[in-house]
């Protein structure tokens, strides 16, 4: 099994919660051109947003909507918060939220641990488990088909793992846009920058219940944009 489990899964999962979904984008969109700008052309960053989004079947109005906010002069201001968690028999959590508001946040993030008896530790005490990288998943090719590709392009990679159907290539973060470009002749299924746990652990069915209880309460909270753990079994 791979580092980063069920990617594909999870990723389809994730576009099951439409509404959350597009209000995710809308407000990483919004962000990123009232950063850079708000043509792609001069954006690279919003560019390369708008086309995950697309890949996510977010729709065309909601993507312009989100810039014409900045092009109307709306004042918004987001920020990206990083939660590193403690749940049980050593599961361990990075939750990342794109929030207006950080007290709103991170009252919410403690009410869904107190309900799962999950526990919040210091900035750094989980991260260091985990390495950050650029995840790029593909399907319907071999991991040789992937590495001629990346090899033609000049591209150097960390890793390229075999999950079910899907090939995974691990990546540093400035590299996805170039993998994912060597590889756009093939079946890309997912690609993102990501948390990814140097190592997995099996839990108990007891154990189990607990971390779905709280992956479910996080998935609640608006300002969640995205959960990583270390659980291969879950």
């Amino acid at each position: 099994m791979g580092r980063f489990p069920n990617i594909a899964a999870a990723k389809a999962a994730t576009g099951a919660a439409k509404g959350k979904l597009y209000g995710m984008y809308a407000k990483e969109i919004y962000q990123t051109a009232k950063k850079g700008g708000t043509t792609p052309e001069g954006n690279p960053s919003l560019k390369r947003l708008i086309e995950k989004a697309r890949e996510d079947q977010v729709p065309n109005d909601i993507i312009k909507r989100a810039i014409d906010k900045v092009n109307s002069g709306v004042d918004e201001d987001y920020q990206t918060v990083r939660y590193e968690l403690f749940g049980p028999a050593g599961s361990t959590f990075i939750v990342e939220c794109l929030t207006d508001n950080v007290n709103r946040s991170v009252s919410s993030i403690r009410a869904a641990l107190n309900k799962t008896s999950v526990k919040m530790g210091g900035q750094g005490s989980v991260v260091f488990n985990y390495d950050h990288n650029a995840v790029i998943g593909v399907q319907g090719s071999t991991e040789d088909e992937i590495l001629e590709r990346l090899v033609e392009a000049g591209l150097d990679v960390e890793d390229i793992e075999s999950e079910g159907e899907t090939i995974v290539v691990y990546a540093d973060t400035t590299a996805l846009y170039d993998v994912k470009e060597a590889l756009s002749s093939l079946n890309v299924v997912a690609s993102e920058i990501a948390w990814v746990p140097k190592e997995l652990i099996d839990i108990s069915e007891e154990d189990k219940e607990t971390v779905r209880k709280l992956l479910k309460l996080l998935d609640e909270i608006d300002d969640v944009q995205n959960v990583y753990h270390n659980v291969s079994n879950i």
